[in-house]
């Protein structure tokens, strides 16, 4: 066929394709449902022209249709990429984690136990070989994510459900096309079926496949990071990254691309926002999903437009057998989600998923595109027999009719039935408090309105009426409905003070304030506070905070390899970027405190807000303290960062003032562009990141303490070679007891807890502990942890016992200070409630 006649055809499917989008509103059907009506219909008039002998005058338009170049290779390597990446790149992946152990089920598991239910149960009545029959159970497995997608989200289901259902789609496309590869291999070799080889080969296939689309992934991210400020060639190569993933995977190693392009659509959806500018990665979101609604319209309509000439030669046998069909995928479905699924819940391993969600996912496995095209591959691959062309075209087409036309167009009236359209209880009441307010403030904006443009004053009293009889009767409906609980209201505004978090980052990052670097952690953090709070409500908030100021435990491993083997890199660079989340993270918290006044009050309640700031004031205090840690330590890189922020603020308003200039017709464009760049010159001057030291500068700590006071600066440049700089974290235990005594250990900054029997003793900056082991030879009496965040000057068992050798005055003060400490510590044991000890150990 002819390219013109080729991009005729399109361009008049792109004007259809826009014309069923409102009219599917108006006649209350799925938009994709629709769309498979009209591309039956479309090949079917087709064919009927055609083949008619009452007229010749429109062969040429139906054999255009007829005849139009689309099949099984155009659907897995142009349509497939495109509309599984972009469904990745939007998906909330985040709020998929808690479920992500059910959609695996569903998504893998589901998918070998309808192959095996599918193909066991044809094998009977089909007149086939169990390979052709289980070849035909994995080409029906899979439900078709332009399919689910598009009507779960036309008919508005509950959010949870939702991402249930779009991540199985997603992620069984995978499972179901190496499944179909590995029988379609096995039945076009003619030997037997090896269930080992087939186990590792789709291990292998999905295991390799997501390491290409993660890879591949990095490797985009990095690109689009590397080239600020040009829009358009992040979008090239966002859209350069699926085909790329899916044609190595599928063509150079033989493995998955369906799991390629999902895992590197889902990796970009994670690194992209930090990589990208916020504008810019709207804008790359923005043309995505409009290519996305072209790519999956027009394979339904070029799927459905076939769907005729693969059930040409139906019969009654035929849909006895698509019956058979329909009763195993949905035996098979019933399996798991109403044997696997609560079993796994049992077991604590998946949230519980409720038996009216259970029941839409059920009845919500539908196919598409994707099934046709598995299908289509078999009919034109000339190694497989003309009988088995046959019967996997009219099984496989007979099932993807029904699930559209039937379970489609009924999906809506199931959820409406169970009432998951309907709001809960607590955003019925939620309602009710947000209508008020809202309608408050826009009787209040009505008054100022008629004010300001003289309106007569019985209309604007007639408006403002018509709002305050909403009001009132909004109150009387809220009033008799169930209000929320107290810790209802509590958690509500948790999540919505986390969420504001998640917002002020991001408008942070769009003025260049925070770094791209710390974009996605702190949304990360941001969306932790969330999930915790909207799970356990205050408890888990509050320990989700202690969370983002913990350690992890990288921690652990950086401060082995600075203690142990003197590498500091790690170290300092883990440091800067603690420093750098608290100092940003300070920032963000500050500007909460007006939000939870301003737009949480109103709805909440003011008790509500009480709390709301009382746990905030904590997360500040624990903020500053951790703060203040590193800032008594580096007090120069607090002052860099500073400075830098204060530097990033003064460009964007700058920055604005210029634009705003420009809008106001004061400069023109050429003098903004000049203003522009060198605003983008100084900012990649502050983008620099200062560089943090972790030489404590031990003859200046040394000096501060007051055991070595009277020592010369030659004495303390000596002392200092021999001391090594502990960083520790609160909790963190420094000597244990029964331990051998190898060194003692001077506090510079923070405190500790000795920890001896009966008794608990603190020591601060300028104490020293660990010393009577050394002395004594003895093991270690007592347990010591850190209580804050300090460093401390670790001299070692040989350099100490050197040291005192050399300084006679100052041993005789260490070894008094131990005596006493030893005997309090005697004292201690015997009468615990009279004696003070001094520590130590």
């Amino acid at each position: 066929m002819e390219l013109p006649i080729v991009l005729l055809v399109l361009a008049v499917l792109l004007v259809v394709i826009s014309l069923a989008q409102p009219i599917a509103g108006i006649v209350r059907l799925p938009f994709s449902v629709l769309l498979a009506v009209i591309g039956i219909v479309i090949g079917a008039a087709a064919s009927f022209l055609w083949y008619t002998e009452f007229t010749d005058a429109f062969n040429d338009v139906a054999r255009a249709v007829l005849d139009f170049p689309v099949g099984s290779t155009v659907f897995l390597y142009v349509f497939l990429p495109t509309l599984l990446f972009q469904t990745a790149l939007t998906l909330d992946a985040r709020r998929m984690a808690p479920d992500w152990v059910p959609i695996l089920v569903l998504a893998v598991l589901a998918v070998l136990i309808a192959t095996v239910i599918i193909g066991y149960a044809l094998v009977p009545f089909a007149g086939q070989p169990l390979i052709v029959c289980l070849l035909l159970g994995a080409i029906v497995a899979t439900t078709d994510p332009i399919a689910v997608v598009g009507i779960f989200r036309d008919i508005g289901a509950p959010a949870r459900l939702g991402r249930l259902v779009e991540g199985e789609s997603l992620l069984n496309d995978a499972a179901a096309i190496t499944l179909f590869s590995v029988f379609l291999a096995v039945l076009v070799a003619g030997q037997p079926l090896s269930l080992m080889d087939a186990s590792l080969g789709f291990a292998r296939t999905l295991v390799i496949g997501a390491l290409v689309g993660y890879v591949g992934a990095r490797m985009a991210a990095w690109l689009i990071g590397s080239i600020p400020d040009h829009r358009a060639a992040k979008v090239s190569i966002s859209f350069a990254l699926p085909y790329l993933v899916y044609i190595v995977a599928e063509q150079g190693l033989g493995v998955s691309g369906v799991i390629g392009v999902v895992v590197a659509g889902m990796t970009l959806n994670l690194l992209g926002p930090a990589r990208a500018s916020p504008d810019g990665w709207s804008y790359l979101t923005g043309i995505w999903e409009q290519v996305a609604f072209w790519a999956s319209s027009l394979v339904f309509v070029l799927a459905a437009i076939l769907v005729p000439r693969l059930l040409a030669d139906l019969t009654w046998l035929d849909l006895a057998l698509i019956l058979v069909v329909v009763a195993a995928a949905l035996l098979a479905r019933i399996v798991v989600l109403f044997g696997v699924l609560p079993l796994l819940t049992t077991m604590r391993l998946s949230p519980p998923v409720s038996r009216s969600y259970r029941l839409v996912i059920l009845w919500g496995g539908l196919r598409g595109a994707v099934t046709l095209a598995l299908a289509l591959s078999v009919t034109e691959n000339p190694a497989v027999s003309a009988e088995v062309h046959r019967i996997v075209a009219i099984l496989a087409t007979g099932f993807v009719l029904f699930t559209l036309l039937i379970q489609g167009t009924t999906m809506g009236w199931l959820i409406r039935g169970l009432g998951l359209n309907r709001l809960s209880a607590r955003d019925l009441a939620l309602r009710g408090q947000v209508l008020a307010v809202a309608l408050e403030n826009v009787r209040e904006a009505v008054e100022r309105v008629a004010e300001l443009y003289k309106v007569g004053s019985a209309t604007a009293l007639a408006e403002a009426r018509r709002y305050a009889e909403r009001i009132d009767a909004t109150a009387a409906r809220t009033e008799q409905g169930q209000g929320l609980s107290d810790l209802e209201r509590l958690s509500l505004g948790l999540v919505t003070l986390a969420g504001r978090e998640r917002n002020v980052v991001l408008e942070h990052y769009r003025a260049r304030i925070v770094s791209a670097a710390l974009v996605q952690p702190l949304l990360a953090q941001a969306e932790l506070l969330i999930d915790k709070a909207r799970a356990g409500g205050r408890a888990e908030f509050q320990r989700a905070v202690r969370q983002t100021l913990a350690f992890d435990w990288r921690f652990g491993v950086v401060q082995f390899l600075h203690r142990r083997l003197g590498i500091g890199g790690p170290l300092e660079h883990l440091l800067a970027r603690r420093f750098e989340m608290l100092f940003a993270t300070r920032i963000i918290v500050e500007e909460l405190a007006p939000f939870i006044d301003r737009k949480i009050v109103p709805i909440l309640g003011a008790r509500v807000g009480e709390v709301l700031g009382e746990i905030l004031e904590r997360r500040r205090e624990a903020i500053d303290g951790a703060l203040e840690a590193l800032r008594l330590q580096y007090p120069s890189y607090a002052e860099a960062l500073e400075h830098r922020l204060l530097r990033k603020t003064a460009l964007r308003q700058e920055e604005l003032e210029y634009d705003v200039l420009l809008v106001d017709g004061l400069i023109g464009p050429e003098l903004h562009a000049n203003l522009r760049r060198s605003i983008e010159e100084e900012r990649r001057k502050a983008e620099i990141e200062p560089r943090l030291d972790l030489a404590l500068h031990a003859p200046e700590l040394l000096a501060q303490l007051p055991l070595f006071s009277e020592f010369t600066q030659e004495q303390l440049d000596t002392l200092a070679k021999r001391l090594r700089p502990i960083f520790a974290v609160p909790g963190e235990r420094l000597i244990r007891r029964g331990g051998p005594g190898d060194a003692v250990y001077f506090i510079a900054s923070g405190a500790v807890e000795v920890s001896i029997p009966g008794q608990k003793i603190r020591l601060g900056r300028g104490d020293f502990v660990g010393e009577i082991a050394l002395l004594t030879g003895r093991p270690r009496q007592s347990d010591v942890h850190a209580i804050g965040y300090c460093f401390l000057l670790r001299l070692d068992v040989r350099d100490f016992k050197a040291f005192l050798s050399q300084h006679p005055a100052t041993r005789q003060h260490i070894e008094e200070v131990a005596a006493r400490r030893v005997a309090d510590n005697e004292n201690a044991v015997h009468s615990p409630a009279t004696s003070q000890p001094r520590a130590g150990t």
